[in-house]
């Protein structure tokens, strides 16, 4: 009769600790989708749908660069963003491929100056870029894609369309600790909420 009893306590003792275990795996899926919002979705295809060794690579990003603290710009730093983006924008309509060359190397720049690790590592900028920026990385992931010359010019377009979310995001907070105050993103500045390319192509691009 003991016996039975501390069978029976063993197995409950084992199952709560299991279910334990497993609301926990759930949750902590949960908690990672939310925080890498698409970028988790690309981990998971790009580990052949194998969720948990999906969230194996996203738990070490977070490990590894969830105490990078975004620096603040310089004065004067933001405002030279904001018009060199422009100007890619705008060169854009006659080369699309230099245009994306551009905005790849000023994502890098900018991200480097706010702290992230330098642009020269591309896959290590981007993994802790999708730890603070999860829904906004994979434009500029694309336009790096497009820098190599893959995608014809409706891909480059679709890009920099995505890749801008991620400007946004890196330039819209506050430009230096010292003022603490909050400046307005690049697109509420120039008075657009969405800003899209035009899809008159290049001479001699490929469209796709």
């Amino acid at each position: 009769m003991i016996t039975a009893v501390i069978i029976a306590v063993v197995v409950i003792a084992a199952a709560a600790v299991l279910f334990v275990g497993l609301r926990r795996a759930r949750g902590g899926g949960r908690g990672l989708k939310s925080r890498f919002g698409p970028e988790y979705d690309y981990t998971v295809a790009r580990h052949d749908g194998d969720v948990r060794a999906a969230e194996q690579e996203l738990r070490e990003r977070v490990r590894l660069h969830g105490s990078v603290k975004a620096e603040p710009l310089p004065p004067g730093a933001r405002e030279r963003y904001v018009a060199q983006w422009a100007g890619v924008q705008e060169q854009f309509v006659e080369s699309p491929q230099q245009a994306v060359t551009e905005a790849d190397a000023l994502l890098a720049r900018l991200a480097r100056d706010r702290g992230f690790p330098d642009g020269e590592r591309f896959e290590e900028q981007i993994g802790a870029l999708s730890v603070h920026h999860g829904h906004a990385v994979h434009g500029y992931r694309s336009v790096h894609t497009a820098v190599r010359g893959q995608g014809g010019t409706e891909e480059m377009r679709t890009a920099m369309v995505e890749a801008r979310r991620l400007f946004d995001a890196l330039v819209a907070e506050h430009a230096t600790d010292s003022t603490r105050q909050h400046t307005k993103p690049a697109t509420a500045a120039r008075g657009n909420t969405t800003w899209a390319l035009p899809r008159r192509h290049a001479k001699g691009s490929g469209t796709s």
